[in-house]
């Protein structure tokens, strides 16, 4: 899947959540850094019955993860260890505040390019 880059950000140092503001088209895309050790969130409320198409590339394998809050538990459409790349589609099965969660365990910095596109 091609990464269309839009809405550019660049942060180190911290854990990063990104609220998801979608373009008119239904697509969100951001290249950000990682600092080691930290995470990137992406989130934003979905209706139940929508597909967002989702990939990403990040310039070291990552733990990444799809996740929404039901109470104190967390349930996980799609989770992924160690991964430079990966791409795939997610169902909105309920109404909820998605998340999508990069980790980077690696002991340095890494640039990540991820994009979104709801249908």
């Amino acid at each position: 899947m091609p990464i269309a880059l839009a809405g550019l950000s660049f942060g180190a140092g911290a854990n990063e959540l990104v609220s998801l503001e979608w373009a008119a088209d239904g697509s969100f895309a951001k290249e950000m850094t990682v600092a080691a050790g930290k995470f990137v969130e992406a989130c934003g409320k979905l209706p139940a019955g929508v597909e967002v198409v989702w990939g990403f590339d990040a310039a070291a394998p990552m733990d990444f993860n799809i996740h929404y809050h039901v109470g104190k538990k967390l349930r996980f459409p799609a989770t992924k260890k160690h991964v430079a790349t990966a791409n795939g589609i997610l169902n909105s099965k309920v109404e909820q505040d998605y998340c999508w969660m990069w980790t980077n365990k690696t002991p340095s910095e890494a640039v990540l390019r991820f994009s979104l596109g709801r249908r």
